[in-house]
């Protein structure tokens, strides 16, 4: 139990500086995992998301993470990537994304189909329209359709692997949602300007 508590803490440490907050799910994976489990899960997979957001980009990855999690059920993951997506586009446009993080209860158990066409919808509002190219793929990965055919897709077979393994300790231990899995989760003004605007558009 020493060890556990103390890969908790050093956990808890990186994600506070990461992110800005210490995830619920940090307990859970060192519990399930064990300690030295849990390092090697980390170390195998973090830096790899870490180089798929560069490469790939945030919102691009955080959409492909919705999607994942969407499809696996897990609200937990679904919520915090979604809003990292929320506060990134934000940022960016300085206008509100379509989807509302805590709108997406309703939408952990549709069929593949109707989740492409929802987030296609979504991502056409959102004037981002090359985006939903990306939706179709990775729905085509987590479901076992189809296969990575180049870097970008084996990026995203890793994302399927490393967020499907998230999502199953989430939804096994009924993990409740927190804060935006970025960043972006640290910039506190437009947290408050995105909370503030949505709550003049309810």
């Amino acid at each position: 139990m020493t060890g556990q508590r103390f890969v908790i803490g050093l956990l808890s440490v990186c994600c506070r500086m990461l992110w800005g907050f210490v995830p619920r799910m940090i307990p859970v994976i060192v519990q399930r995992k064990g300690a030295l489990g849990a390092l090697t899960w980390f170390a195998a997979n973090m830096p790899r998301m870490l180089s798929t957001m560069r490469v790939l980009g945030p919102m691009r990855t955080h959409l492909a993470c919705v999607v994942i999690s969407l499809y696996n059920s897990c609200g937990y993951c679904a919520f915090g990537h979604a809003y990292a997506l929320e506060l990134l586009y934000f940022r960016d446009r300085g206008q509100l994304f379509p989807l509302d993080a805590r709108t997406l209860e309703a939408w952990l158990h549709l069929p593949p189909r109707e989740l492409s066409e929802r987030l296609r919808d979504v991502l056409s509002r959102a004037g981002l329209h090359t985006e939903a190219l990306w939706v179709d793929r990775t729905l085509g990965l987590v479901t076992g359709d189809q296969q990575p055919i180049d870097g970008a897709e084996a990026r995203l077979a890793h994302l399927v692997r490393m967020v499907g393994a998230m999502n199953r300790l989430a939804n096994e231990a009924g993990v409740e949602p927190d804060q935006a899995h970025d960043p972006i989760n640290k910039d506190s003004t437009v947290k408050h300007r995105h909370e503030a605007m949505r709550a003049v558009a309810a």
